[in-house]
C-alpha cells in the first residue's frame, strides 16, 4: 500500500467505517475451542486487524494478541479500549504490502500459537506468516472470493481470490479444514468466502 492507501483507510475509520462491527469473526469463534495448545498464555497475531474486533475477542479468551495494521486511527482506537479493559493486545503499525522485514516486537519475540488473517487479501504473506508460528501452530485466514453474487465486500478483483487459491498459497502448511462458499454474517450480510484453518508441520517436511 501506498500512502495514499494508508491515508484513506485513516480517513475510513476516522470517519467510522466498520464502528458497528463488533462481533468476532464467525469462523474464528467456531474454531476458537478446537484449537490445541500447551503455552500458559497463547499467543496470537491478528494480521490487518483494523478495529480489532477479532483482537479483542481474543485478548478476552485469554490470549496474548498482537495486532497489525496499516491504519493509526484504527490502532489507536483498538488501545484505547484494549488499555480500558486491561487486556493484553499489542499494536503495530505496518504495510503488509510492501515485503518489509517483521518489526521486532514481531519477528524477535516468542513464536505465536496462532495468526488470523480474516478478509484480507495477501496470498505471498501467507508463507512468511509460517516462520512465525510454533510447529503446530495454526494459521486461520478468510478471504472474499472473486464472485457475481449480491454479496458483501471489495468490488475489485485485486482483494478478492478465485476457487481454490487460498488453499493453494497454504503450500507447506498441514490442511485442517477449507471450505468455500456464501455464508451469512452476524449482521445479516451476505459474503462469498473462501476460509481455511492449517497449521504449521511439527517438523520439517523432507526435502
Amino acid at each position: 500500500m501506498s500512502h495514499s492507501d494508508r491515508e484513506k483507510w485513516d480517513t475510513r475509520y476516522r470517519d467510522g467505517a466498520y464502528a458497528a462491527r463488533t462481533h468476532p469473526s464467525a469462523l474464528l469463534e467456531e474454531w476458537m475451542p478446537k484449537l490445541v495448545t500447551d503455552t500458559a498464555v497463547p499467543r496470537a497475531i491478528d494480521l490487518a486487524c483494523g478495529l480489532g474486533r477479532n483482537s479483542l475477542y481474543l485478548a478476552r479468551q485469554g490470549w496474548r494478541v498482537i495486532a497489525v495494521d496499516i491504519s493509526t486511527v484504527a490502532l489507536e482506537s483498538l488501545a484505547a479500549q484494549a488499555s480500558a479493559e486491561e487486556l493484553p493486545i499489542d499494536c503495530v503499525q505496518m504495510d503488509l504490502e510492501n515485503g518489509q522485514p517483521w518489526p521486532k516486537l514481531i519477528g524477535a519475540g516468542s513464536l505465536s500459537d496462532l495468526a488470523i488473517m480474516m478478509r484480507y487479501t495477501n496470498l505471498p504473506l501467507i508463507e512468511r506468516l509460517r516462520d512465525l508460528l510454533k510447529p503446530g501452530g495454526y494459521l486461520l485466514a478468510e478471504a472474499h472470493r472473486i464472485t457475481d453474487a449480491d454479496v458483501a465486500g471489495p468490488r475489485g478483483k485485486r482483494f478478492r481470490v478465485a476457487p481454490g487459491q487460498l488453499r493453494a498459497a497454504a503450500n507447506g502448511y498441514e490442511l485442517i479444514d477449507y471450505r468455500e462458499g456464501i455464508v451469512k454474517d452476524p449482521d445479516g450480510r451476505r459474503s462469498d468466502l473462501a476460509q481455511m484453518l492449517v497449521r504449521r508441520p511439527m517438523t520439517p517436511a523432507a526435502g
